[in-house]
């Protein structure tokens, strides 16, 4: 068992805080500067310009002004449930809060530069331990701050908020296990699950591991009671942190995208060769752009956080670790985590066993990685045998890519070299994966010169080739898409107050955004029915493809699927200057040319139908499935989509649709529907931050339809008394409204959270009384000894 010395050696905590602050404000200057000279903000490419930098500003602004229903998410979702996934939890959000939200964009590189230091002082807390060596403990920090999954994962930012806290929650597992301090450990698990609970059952995957082969490798000794505490502090801090745990854990088992079971092979093989060979690699070469995929074409490797590089050491002290210290809980950790990242469904384990592939798992083991290298690289005979075959190893491997370059392949009867997408892209990956090499090699062989100057060296050399590596990954991630992203920050930031003094005012209505940048209704904290988040409400999930829209990480309903215009209420729809052209080549009929912006042209629906309106008519299931998907938004705005049990109940108000209606489905025949639904609209409709109100003047009693997803959160009154929500088209809702004057208020309330809180601030005032109860009894000693 460890045993920490008498004297503890000087911390050199925020030695390592501000080295990877300074280096990764360092990384992102010159970028920076090239978006500055082009009079914008930093952005970046993919997810980060599309969702992370639109959701910092708008939840920014969403939080300030308080409230539980978000317009602005696609066709309206509980703001918890879509944006605890990504920020609601995290610290560093909240952080955020200090910054008006009209300049967060300004602020998101100064967050990541946070997230590298705090990152990089956690591991260092953690790995001084076991390193027992400052300055080595100082150079494995710096490795994991940078390596190639944070690095890689600068794409996705929120990613690095569960990257910076997790080595804060190893230490305090060690805290507690080795020296029996008390308090620590739940209050990072409680940190950790709120940061991202998707994240955090990897985490605890993870955990187990690590404690099994701490115990099993005698770096633990374990006792009852001892196992006891533990169990203790680790309910403890799940319930502190389960604040947003329920909530989210209710929408999800409804979202589709969860419930994805491996099936037959798919347990223990990957679908295809290719995946083998790209886990391999993703160890020997610096990550590529998280959007392009070299080396294998067919594998899974898009977006999946799949990169285990570490800067200039690379593997080579691992494969040492494991070679020379067999039995040591760090290799028994490496071993297993590789034998998990090649069979799927232990890859699975720390995602829930979904068969969806994702590496996100990799930056725990990667710390391990980093704390095994530096351990080794303390050691002079080790460098001077084993590392140097190790490093030799490690050239072969990463030389041995080159294959994929050159390898034959005929296509429509031409032979060319090479599987590679871009060659030269693959051979600046390559390039700078073999300078990284040479350069630990020449250190290596320094070494006895060097002395005891070698970990300065090897430390300086890791910073200076991490700013050259990850120069060359942002610049071929951002540069990647230069071109399409040139007008980003004009037509988002920029230009949405001019698009919005353009718009009429009121909330009855929608827009759509052809062919825009992702998320302008965030922007534009308007409903849009183009929206790109992959955990709004679950009925959205379910409308959409019942209609012949696909809905996995977005919404993007076809231009040609105009009858969804109509029955979701999209007034207008912004077409930038460049696409007027394909917009008009649409041939859509019914509309017209509005406005003007700088950047838009904004075009009126001639068949626009207020939010809120009743039919004549229900159709049944079985003719709706009976219905092409793309002639059923035709079909909806006809009649009322109702189940068998709806039909039983509110039959009498509504008459079955005529087959001759059902058939009718042309242009003119939509156009007429919506002039039906127009007249027999609300009077009013006002959207809340916690719903929304209407009024409605029916001349008899009928069912009023909302195109505001179904969710359990709302509740609803009809002139101050309660009534049924039904939901009603496979994921919207419809009220039950007397004839006459009447006033609906739907009232939205994030399910569990009231629960979820109860049982959190329950938890912190337990907490509270087990920190201080070891306080007072040392107060009370004295008394006792007098």
């Amino acid at each position: 068992m460890w045993q920490p010395s008498l004297q503890k050696p000087k911390s050199r905590y925020w030695q390592v805080f501000f080295l990877c602050l300074a280096l990764a404000a360092a990384l992102f200057l010159p970028h920076c500067i090239i978006d500055g000279l082009n009079g914008g903000f930093f952005h970046y490419a993919g997810d980060f310009n599309d969702q992370q930098i639109s959701f910092y500003a708008y939840a920014n602004r969403f939080v300030k002004e308080g409230g539980t229903f978000s317009w602005a998410t696609d066709l309206g979702s509980g703001f918890l449930n879509s944006y605890s996934f990504y920020l609601c939890g995290s610290p560093f959000f909240w952080l955020s809060l200090l910054v008006p939200a009209r300049y967060m964009p300004w602020c998101m590189v100064p967050l990541l530069c946070l997230k590298f230091a705090v990152g990089g002082g956690g591991a260092y807390l953690w790995m001084r331990r076991w390193v027992r060596d400052e300055r080595w403990s100082v150079v494995g920090a710096c490795l994991y701050a940078f390596c190639g999954f944070n690095v890689y994962d600068i794409f996705f930012n929120h990613f690095l908020d569960v990257t910076a806290l997790f080595p804060y929650l190893l230490a305090s597992l060690d805290d507690a296990v080795l020296d029996g301090k008390k308090g620590r450990f739940p209050f990072w698990v409680a940190l950790n699950l709120l940061n991202n609970y998707f994240f955090f059952a990897g985490q605890a995957v993870f955990l187990i591991i690590y404690f099994a082969c701490m115990v099993a490798g005698k770096k633990y000794r374990l006792t009852p009671r001892l196992f006891g505490r533990l169990a203790f502090e680790t309910v403890l801090g799940c319930a502190m942190g389960c604040v947003l745990l329920l909530p989210a854990g209710l929408s999800l088992v409804q979202n589709p995208r969860t419930i994805d079971p491996f099936d037959g092979y798919g347990y223990l093989v990957y679908g295809n060769s290719q995946q083998y060979a790209a886990i391999f690699y993703s160890a020997f070469l610096m990550p590529d752009a998280p959007y392009f995929k070299d080396l294998c074409q067919d594998g899974i490797l898009k977006h999946t956080s799949m990169t285990a590089y570490l800067p200039v050491v690379g593997i080579a002290g691992g494969l040492v670790f494991c070679r020379v210290r067999r039995r040591h809980p760090f290799s028994r950790i490496l071993k297993v985590c590789l034998v998990c990242a090649f069979v799927p469904v232990l890859n699975s384990m720390f995602y829930a066993f979904n068969s969806s592939y994702y590496a996100r798992w990799y930056y725990m083991p990667v710390l391990i990685l980093c704390a095994a290298t530096v351990s080794c690289l303390k050691n002079d005979h080790l460098c001077d045998t084993e590392f140097h075959t190790a490093t030799r190893t490690v050239a072969l491997c990463t030389l041995s890519s080159i294959a994929f370059a050159l390898v034959p392949v005929t296509r429509d009867g031409q032979t060319t070299c090479g599987v590679v997408d871009e060659p030269l892209r693959f051979w600046a990956i390559l390039g700078v994966s073999m300078l990284g090499v040479a350069l630990f090699a020449l250190l290596l062989h320094r070494r006895p010169r060097l002395g005891k100057r070698f970990p300065a060296a090897v430390l300086a050399v890791v910073l200076g080739f991490s700013f050259v590596y990850g120069q060359v990954h942002l610049s071929i991630t951002k540069y990647g898409q230069w071109y399409h992203d040139a007008d980003y920050v004009q037509q988002t930031w920029r230009e949405a107050d001019e698009v919005n003094a353009a718009l009429p005012a009121g909330t009855d209505y929608r827009l759509d955004a052809y062919d825009c940048y992702n998320n302008m209704g965030l922007w534009l904290d308007r409903s849009c029915i183009q929206f790109f988040n992959s955990t709004v409400s679950p009925s959205i999930m379910e409308f959409y493809p019942s209609v012949g829209v696909k809905r996995d990480v977005n919404s993007k309903p076809d231009a040609e699927l105009y009858a969804l215009r109509g029955l979701l209420s999209v007034r207008y729809t912004l077409v930038p200057t460049g696409k007027v052209e394909d917009w008009q080549n649409e041939e859509l009929q019914g509309w017209t040319k509005a406005a003007q912006t700088t950047s838009y042209t904004i075009y009126e629906n001639e068949n626009w139908v207020p939010m809120g309106f009743t039919y004549e008519y229900y159709v049944t299931q079985d003719t709706f499935e009976g219905t092409s998907e793309r002639q059923r938004g035709n079909l909806l705005m006809k009649a009322l989509l109702l189940s068998e049990e709806q039909i039983a109940r509110y039959g009498g108000l509504l008459t079955e649709l005529p087959d001759a209606q059902v058939r009718a489905t042309t242009c003119d025949d939509y156009a007429a529907d919506c002039a039906a639904r127009r007249a027999a609209a609300v009077q009013s409709f006002t959207a809340t931050s916690t719903g929304f109100t209407a009024t409605a003047r029916l001349g008899r009693e009928n069912l009023v339809f909302f195109s505001v997803p179904y969710d359990d959160g709302f509740t609803a009154t009809v002139n101050g008394e309660p009534a049924r929500v039904e939901k009603v088209d496979n994921g919207l809702m419809a009220v039950r409204v007397p004839a006459g004057e009447s006033e609906i208020v739907f009232t939205y309330h994030t399910p569990g959270l009231k629960a979820s809180t109860a049982v959190s601030l329950g938890a912190a005032g337990v907490w509270a009384v087990y920190l201080a109860l070891p306080w007072m009894r040392r107060k009370k000693q004295p008394r006792l000894t007098q």
